[in-house]
Protein backbone atom coordinates (compact mmCIF):
# COMPACT_ATOMS: atom_id res chain seq x y z
CA UNK A 1 0.00 0.00 0.00
CA UNK A 2 0.92 3.51 -0.52
CA UNK A 3 0.85 3.91 1.92
CA UNK A 4 18.54 16.78 7.86
CA UNK A 5 20.03 18.40 11.34
CA UNK A 6 17.59 19.64 13.90
CA UNK A 7 14.35 20.82 12.31
CA UNK A 8 14.29 24.31 14.07
CA UNK A 9 14.66 25.03 17.85
CA UNK A 10 11.47 26.01 18.21
CA UNK A 11 10.21 22.67 17.49
CA UNK A 12 12.32 20.84 19.11
CA UNK A 13 11.48 22.77 22.19
CA UNK A 14 7.95 22.09 21.69
CA UNK A 15 8.34 18.28 21.31
CA UNK A 16 10.44 18.67 24.78
CA UNK A 17 7.80 20.39 26.05
CA UNK A 18 5.33 17.85 25.51
CA UNK A 19 6.82 15.25 27.76
CA UNK A 20 9.98 14.48 27.43
CA UNK A 21 9.35 10.75 26.64
CA UNK A 22 7.20 10.16 29.19
CA UNK A 23 3.43 11.25 28.13
CA UNK A 24 3.25 12.74 31.24
CA UNK A 25 2.20 9.32 32.94
CA UNK A 26 3.56 8.36 36.28
CA UNK A 27 5.65 5.84 34.83
CA UNK A 28 8.24 7.08 33.02
CA UNK A 29 9.77 4.00 32.64
CA UNK A 30 7.13 1.91 31.22
CA UNK A 31 8.21 0.21 28.08
CA UNK A 32 11.45 0.78 28.33
CA UNK A 33 13.67 -1.84 26.77
CA UNK A 34 17.00 -3.11 27.61
CA UNK A 35 18.61 -0.60 24.67
CA UNK A 36 16.87 2.07 26.67
CA UNK A 37 14.92 3.20 24.05
CA UNK A 38 10.88 3.10 24.60
CA UNK A 39 10.02 2.97 20.60
CA UNK A 40 6.17 3.07 21.39
CA UNK A 41 6.85 6.56 23.40
CA UNK A 42 9.24 7.58 20.48
CA UNK A 43 5.96 7.16 18.21
CA UNK A 44 4.16 9.70 20.62
CA UNK A 45 6.82 11.93 20.22
CA UNK A 46 6.62 11.91 16.53
CA UNK A 47 2.83 12.18 16.50
CA UNK A 48 2.11 15.03 19.02
CA UNK A 49 5.54 16.84 17.51
CA UNK A 50 3.87 16.52 14.23
CA UNK A 51 0.07 17.30 15.54
CA UNK A 52 2.18 20.76 17.33
CA UNK A 53 3.80 21.92 14.22
CA UNK A 54 -0.03 21.36 11.87
CA UNK A 55 -2.39 22.85 14.58
CA UNK A 56 0.31 25.69 14.85
CA UNK A 57 -0.47 26.71 11.13
CA UNK A 58 -3.98 25.58 10.57
CA UNK A 59 -6.22 25.13 14.60
CA UNK A 60 -8.41 22.91 12.52
CA UNK A 61 -6.00 20.75 11.31
CA UNK A 62 -6.91 17.09 11.84
CA UNK A 63 -4.91 14.48 13.16
CA UNK A 64 -5.68 10.50 13.16
CA UNK A 65 -3.09 7.82 13.06
CA UNK A 66 -4.05 4.36 12.47
CA UNK A 67 -3.73 1.49 14.00
CA UNK A 68 -0.67 0.75 16.71
CA UNK A 69 -3.57 1.21 19.27
CA UNK A 70 -0.66 0.08 22.28
CA UNK A 71 -0.13 3.68 22.06
CA UNK A 72 -3.40 5.10 23.67
CA UNK A 73 -2.25 3.26 27.01
CA UNK A 74 1.04 4.23 28.88
CA UNK A 75 2.24 0.67 28.97
CA UNK A 76 0.51 -0.51 25.67
CA UNK A 77 -2.21 -2.75 27.63
CA UNK A 78 -5.22 -2.92 27.85
CA UNK A 79 -5.49 -1.76 31.80
CA UNK A 80 -3.02 0.23 31.28
CA UNK A 81 -3.69 4.52 32.10
CA UNK A 82 -4.71 6.88 28.80
CA UNK A 83 -1.85 8.37 27.68
CA UNK A 84 -3.47 11.91 27.72
CA UNK A 85 -1.09 14.06 26.16
CA UNK A 86 -0.73 11.79 23.04
CA UNK A 87 -5.07 11.64 23.06
CA UNK A 88 -4.82 15.17 23.34
CA UNK A 89 -2.62 15.83 20.21
CA UNK A 90 -4.94 13.72 18.13
CA UNK A 91 -8.35 14.16 16.94
CA UNK A 92 -9.42 10.49 15.57
CA UNK A 93 -7.75 7.08 15.45
CA UNK A 94 -7.86 4.87 12.55
CA UNK A 95 -8.05 0.99 12.77
CA UNK A 96 -8.23 -1.97 9.88
CA UNK A 97 -9.97 -5.23 10.47
CA UNK A 98 -11.87 -4.75 13.49
CA UNK A 99 -14.56 -6.97 12.41
CA UNK A 100 -13.37 -8.28 8.93
CA UNK A 101 -10.05 -8.89 7.52
CA UNK A 102 -7.97 -9.62 10.63
CA UNK A 103 -6.45 -12.85 9.46
CA UNK A 104 -7.95 -12.48 6.14
CA UNK A 105 -10.00 -10.79 4.31
CA UNK A 106 -13.95 -11.71 3.65
CA UNK A 107 -13.33 -13.31 6.78
CA UNK A 108 -14.80 -12.76 10.44
CA UNK A 109 -12.12 -11.53 12.99
CA UNK A 110 -11.72 -13.44 16.04
CA UNK A 111 -13.75 -12.21 19.22
CA UNK A 112 -10.83 -12.22 21.08
CA UNK A 113 -8.69 -10.19 18.50
CA UNK A 114 -11.78 -7.87 18.12
CA UNK A 115 -12.36 -7.22 21.93
CA UNK A 116 -8.82 -6.97 22.26
CA UNK A 117 -8.83 -3.89 20.19
CA UNK A 118 -11.94 -2.61 21.43
CA UNK A 119 -11.30 -2.12 24.49
CA UNK A 120 -8.17 0.45 23.31
CA UNK A 121 -10.48 2.14 20.93
CA UNK A 122 -12.91 2.57 23.66
CA UNK A 123 -10.61 4.70 25.71
CA UNK A 124 -10.31 7.21 23.37
CA UNK A 125 -13.43 7.30 22.38
CA UNK A 126 -13.84 8.11 25.96
CA UNK A 127 -11.24 10.48 25.38
CA UNK A 128 -13.16 12.45 23.10
CA UNK A 129 -11.15 10.66 20.02
CA UNK A 130 -13.22 9.80 17.24
CA UNK A 131 -12.68 6.01 15.81
CA UNK A 132 -12.43 5.40 12.18
CA UNK A 133 -12.59 1.75 11.00
CA UNK A 134 -11.74 0.10 8.04
CA UNK A 135 -12.90 -3.73 7.56
CA UNK A 136 -11.92 -5.75 4.37
CA UNK A 137 -14.57 -7.93 2.87
CA UNK A 138 -16.42 -8.40 -0.27
CA UNK A 139 -20.02 -9.81 0.42
CA UNK A 140 -22.52 -7.30 0.87
CA UNK A 141 -24.19 -9.44 3.73
CA UNK A 142 -20.48 -9.20 5.21
CA UNK A 143 -20.64 -5.26 4.43
CA UNK A 144 -23.43 -4.38 5.77
CA UNK A 145 -22.73 -6.84 9.01
CA UNK A 146 -19.76 -4.21 9.30
CA UNK A 147 -21.24 -1.42 8.91
CA UNK A 148 -24.05 -1.85 11.51
CA UNK A 149 -21.52 -3.65 13.95
CA UNK A 150 -19.41 -0.30 13.85
CA UNK A 151 -22.12 2.34 14.06
CA UNK A 152 -23.43 0.17 17.45
CA UNK A 153 -20.31 1.52 18.82
CA UNK A 154 -20.50 4.90 17.16
CA UNK A 155 -17.37 4.36 15.06
CA UNK A 156 -17.53 5.97 11.30
CA UNK A 157 -16.90 2.87 9.40
CA UNK A 158 -15.60 1.86 5.70
CA UNK A 159 -16.09 -1.62 4.22
CA UNK A 160 -13.18 -1.96 1.84
CA UNK A 161 -14.27 -4.93 -0.76
CA UNK A 162 -10.37 -4.77 -1.24
CA UNK A 163 -6.90 -3.98 0.64
CA UNK A 164 -5.50 -2.37 -2.24
CA UNK A 165 -8.10 0.40 -1.96
CA UNK A 166 -8.23 1.28 -5.56
CA UNK A 167 -11.55 1.98 -6.09
CA UNK A 168 -15.33 2.83 -4.89
CA UNK A 169 -17.10 -0.01 -3.25
CA UNK A 170 -20.46 -0.72 -5.62
CA UNK A 171 -21.83 -1.32 -2.01
CA UNK A 172 -23.66 0.01 -0.57
CA UNK A 173 -25.03 2.19 -3.89
CA UNK A 174 -24.98 5.25 -1.48
CA UNK A 175 -22.71 5.68 1.55
CA UNK A 176 -23.88 4.39 4.75
CA UNK A 177 -25.57 7.08 6.94
CA UNK A 178 -25.63 9.32 4.28
CA UNK A 179 -26.48 12.92 4.66
CA UNK A 180 -27.36 16.31 3.57
CA UNK A 181 -25.22 17.76 6.23
CA UNK A 182 -22.40 20.22 5.84
CA UNK A 183 -19.07 18.74 7.31
CA UNK A 184 -16.65 21.19 8.93
CA UNK A 185 -15.80 19.01 11.62
CA UNK A 186 -14.29 14.86 12.61
CA UNK A 187 -17.03 14.10 14.95
CA UNK A 188 -19.68 15.44 12.15
CA UNK A 189 -18.95 13.02 9.80
CA UNK A 190 -21.00 9.95 10.01
CA UNK A 191 -19.19 7.96 6.88
CA UNK A 192 -16.11 8.25 4.47
CA UNK A 193 -14.33 6.18 1.61
CA UNK A 194 -10.90 5.34 1.98
CA UNK A 195 -9.56 5.70 -1.66
CA UNK A 196 -5.07 5.93 -1.78
CA UNK A 197 -4.53 3.92 -5.01
CA UNK A 198 -5.71 5.90 -7.89
CA UNK A 199 -4.24 3.72 -11.44
CA UNK A 200 -7.50 2.51 -11.75
CA UNK A 201 -7.85 6.20 -13.27
CA UNK A 202 -5.99 7.22 -16.47
CA UNK A 203 -6.11 10.72 -15.64
CA UNK A 204 -6.23 12.82 -12.64
CA UNK A 205 -9.62 14.88 -13.47
CA UNK A 206 -11.23 11.22 -14.33
CA UNK A 207 -10.00 10.75 -10.13
CA UNK A 208 -11.50 13.84 -9.01
CA UNK A 209 -14.92 13.43 -10.84
CA UNK A 210 -15.40 10.35 -9.43
CA UNK A 211 -14.69 11.81 -6.21
CA UNK A 212 -17.27 14.91 -7.11
CA UNK A 213 -20.15 12.24 -7.83
CA UNK A 214 -20.13 10.37 -4.83
CA UNK A 215 -21.62 11.48 -1.01
CA UNK A 216 -19.52 10.71 1.35
CA UNK A 217 -19.00 13.10 4.45
CA UNK A 218 -14.88 12.23 4.58
CA UNK A 219 -12.59 11.16 2.02
CA UNK A 220 -8.82 9.54 2.81
CA UNK A 221 -6.70 10.29 -0.53
CA UNK A 222 -3.05 10.58 -1.67
CA UNK A 223 -1.44 14.02 -1.58
CA UNK A 224 -0.16 12.56 -5.47
CA UNK A 225 -1.65 11.22 -8.27
CA UNK A 226 0.39 8.68 -9.66
CA UNK A 227 3.03 9.28 -7.67
CA UNK A 228 4.60 12.28 -8.46
CA UNK A 229 1.74 14.43 -9.72
CA UNK A 230 0.96 16.55 -6.99
CA UNK A 231 -2.76 17.54 -5.89
CA UNK A 232 -3.36 21.25 -6.15
CA UNK A 233 -5.09 23.40 -4.20
CA UNK A 234 -8.05 23.72 -6.77
CA UNK A 235 -8.13 19.92 -7.04
CA UNK A 236 -8.80 19.72 -3.12
CA UNK A 237 -11.41 22.64 -3.08
CA UNK A 238 -13.35 20.33 -5.89
CA UNK A 239 -13.18 17.07 -3.88
CA UNK A 240 -14.63 18.86 -0.74
CA UNK A 241 -17.58 18.87 -2.72
CA UNK A 242 -20.36 15.79 -2.15
CA UNK A 243 -22.77 15.25 -5.01
CA UNK A 244 -25.31 16.96 -3.28
CA UNK A 245 -23.69 20.41 -3.21
CA UNK A 246 -22.63 20.13 0.77
CA UNK A 247 -19.08 20.38 2.12
CA UNK A 248 -17.11 17.58 3.23
CA UNK A 249 -13.55 16.90 4.90
CA UNK A 250 -10.88 15.65 2.53
CA UNK A 251 -7.68 13.80 4.78
CA UNK A 252 -4.36 13.02 3.13
CA UNK A 253 -2.68 9.74 3.71
CA UNK A 254 0.87 9.56 4.79
CA UNK A 255 3.44 6.92 5.68
CA UNK A 256 5.20 7.37 8.55
CA UNK A 257 6.73 4.36 9.91
CA UNK A 258 8.11 3.60 6.46
CA UNK A 259 9.94 5.55 3.47
CA UNK A 260 8.55 4.78 0.24
CA UNK A 261 10.86 4.72 -2.58
CA UNK A 262 8.17 6.11 -5.07
CA UNK A 263 8.02 9.45 -2.98
CA UNK A 264 9.04 12.81 -3.88
CA UNK A 265 11.89 12.73 -1.49
CA UNK A 266 13.69 9.23 -2.04
CA UNK A 267 17.08 9.59 -3.73
CA UNK A 268 18.42 6.81 -5.16
CA UNK A 269 22.04 6.89 -4.17
CA UNK A 270 20.04 5.51 -0.63
CA UNK A 271 20.23 2.08 -1.96
CA UNK A 272 23.74 1.75 -2.27
CA UNK A 273 24.87 4.39 0.52
CA UNK A 274 21.95 4.30 2.99
CA UNK A 275 21.31 7.55 5.40
CA UNK A 276 21.57 6.22 8.75
CA UNK A 277 17.63 6.28 10.05
CA UNK A 278 16.79 4.04 6.83
CA UNK A 279 16.31 0.22 7.49
CA UNK A 280 15.17 -2.96 5.47
CA UNK A 281 12.77 -3.19 3.13
CA UNK A 282 9.49 -4.58 4.09
CA UNK A 283 8.99 -7.63 2.74
CA UNK A 284 5.29 -7.43 2.04
CA UNK A 285 5.24 -4.33 0.38
CA UNK A 286 8.26 -3.80 -2.14
CA UNK A 287 9.43 0.01 -2.46
CA UNK A 288 8.68 0.54 1.19
CA UNK A 289 11.36 0.92 4.09
CA UNK A 290 11.39 0.78 7.89
CA UNK A 291 12.89 3.83 9.34
CA UNK A 292 13.97 4.81 13.15
CA UNK A 293 11.08 7.40 13.18
CA UNK A 294 12.75 8.77 16.26
CA UNK A 295 15.58 10.24 13.97
CA UNK A 296 15.72 14.15 13.54
CA UNK A 297 16.71 13.55 9.81
CA UNK A 298 14.09 11.52 8.73
CA UNK A 299 11.54 13.94 11.42
CA UNK A 300 12.39 16.85 9.11
CA UNK A 301 11.43 15.69 6.03
CA UNK A 302 8.53 14.27 7.63
CA UNK A 303 7.54 17.98 9.51
CA UNK A 304 8.64 21.62 10.68
CA UNK A 305 10.26 23.09 6.95
CA UNK A 306 8.73 24.58 4.00
CA UNK A 307 9.43 21.60 2.18
CA UNK A 308 8.47 18.68 4.75
CA UNK A 309 5.53 16.42 3.69
CA UNK A 310 3.31 17.41 6.14
CA UNK A 311 4.01 21.32 4.98
CA UNK A 312 3.07 20.59 1.28
CA UNK A 313 0.12 18.78 2.71
CA UNK A 314 -1.40 21.92 4.72
CA UNK A 315 -0.07 23.77 1.73
CA UNK A 316 -2.63 22.20 -0.33
CA UNK A 317 -5.39 22.53 1.73
CA UNK A 318 -5.99 19.28 3.07
CA UNK A 319 -8.55 19.33 6.32
CA UNK A 320 -5.97 16.94 7.88
CA UNK A 321 -3.62 13.96 7.71
CA UNK A 322 -3.82 10.10 8.04
CA UNK A 323 -0.67 8.61 9.46
CA UNK A 324 0.09 5.02 8.26
CA UNK A 325 2.92 2.73 9.68
CA UNK A 326 2.06 4.08 13.35
CA UNK A 327 2.52 0.76 14.67
CA UNK A 328 6.30 0.36 13.17
CA UNK A 329 7.36 0.37 17.11
CA UNK A 330 6.52 -3.62 16.76
CA UNK A 331 8.99 -4.03 14.51
CA UNK A 332 12.07 -2.49 16.44
CA UNK A 333 10.74 -3.76 19.87
CA UNK A 334 10.57 -7.41 18.08
CA UNK A 335 14.18 -6.67 17.19
CA UNK A 336 15.66 -6.06 20.43
CA UNK A 337 13.50 -9.72 21.34
CA UNK A 338 15.62 -11.45 18.96
CA UNK A 339 18.56 -10.15 20.20
CA UNK A 340 19.42 -8.30 16.96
Amino acid sequence: MKRLFWITIGVTITTWLLGCGNDGNDDANEGQLPTGRNYKQGMRDFVRGMSAYAKGINPDFIVIPQNGHQLITDNGRETGSPALTYLHAIDGVGREDLFYGYDDDNIATPISARNHMIAFLEIASRHGVEVLVTDYCWTETFMADSYRQNAARGYISFAADERELLHIPRYPTTPYNVNLSNITSLPEAQNFLYLLNLDNYRQKTAFIRAIERTNYDLVITDLFYEDTEQLTSSDIAALKVKANGRTRLVIAYMSIGEAEDYRYYWQTQWEANPPSWLSEENPDWPGNYKVRYWDEDWQGMIYGSGNSYLKKILDAGFDGVYLDIIDAFEFFESQVEQGE
